[in-house]
């Protein structure tokens, strides 16, 4: 099958119960595969560069899962970071009191939201930050230029990491099996990167507005990095 256009395939980990044991170890595996596509290292590069020692106040993570994407974000930019109001949504209510407790612990304001992305941004919000990892992808062209109309409603700055459309993330999503990943991983990672990103691709579906300062491109093997954030901050600059 071609790269040269995105092909959305209904991920397995998206119908599967929560509490399938199928899902629940696709969920670890998932924390791995975060790792070996440096999406932390990643984010946290950015976040550190674009807010300083200026913590969000409120931030928003779209399709948070389990909420462990954002505490290890939390624990390596404390304490700098501290007293933020944090939101995580996801369809499906999968953060564990455990994972609360270490935001609490770190001096953060959690509160998790079980809604539909595309709907919930339809009221008004407002947040210093939204966040989203491996979300976008999900939505064919139509949803995600309404999902991004609506964080560019609510947002200063919007930052996205995606699967890149490649060769190379392809080739590496087929070879999670040598680090055990279950069978839905293994399906839910190739047809990710099959409907995932390249070039100016997210650029062209945001918001048509010169308030904005978009960049969009490929962060190490696997990983497409799209930045927006509103130029009435021009302290704020992107990493190289």
């Amino acid at each position: 099958m071609s790269l040269a256009e995105r092909h959305l395939e209904e991920e397995l980990l998206d119908v599967l119960p929560a509490d399938d044991p199928r899902a629940l170890r696709s969920r670890r595996d998932l924390q791995r595969v975060n790792v070996l596509m440096g999406q932390r290292f990643i984010l946290r590069r950015n976040l550190a560069a674009l807010f300083g020692a200026r913590a969000p106040r409120r931030v928003i993570e779209i399709g948070a899962g389990d909420g462990s994407l954002m505490l290890s974000l939390a624990r390596s930019l404390a304490p700098r970071w501290s007293g933020v109001s944090a939101v995580l949504i996801d369809r499906r209510p999968v953060v564990s009191p455990a994972t609360l407790n270490a935001f609490t612990a770190l001096g953060w304001r959690v509160e998790c939201v079980t809604a539909d992305i595309l709907t919930w941004f339809h009221q008004r919000r407002d947040a210093d930050l939204v966040m989203a990892n491996l979300v976008l992808h999900h939505f064919d062209e139509c949803a995600l230029r309404d999902l991004l109309a609506g964080i560019a409603g609510a947002a200063r700055v919007f930052i996205a990491t995606e699967p890149r459309r490649s060769a190379a993330a392809l080739a590496g999503s087929r070879a999670l099996v040598l680090i055990g990943c279950n069978e839905v991983s293994r399906h839910d990672a190739v047809a990710s990167v099959r409907a995932g990103f390249t070039d100016r691709e997210l650029s062209a579906l945001w918001p048509a507005d010169d308030v904005w300062r978009l960049s969009e491109r490929g962060a190490g093997l696997f990983t497409h990095l799209f930045i927006a954030r509103r130029l009435i901050h021009p302290s704020l600059e992107d990493t190289a």
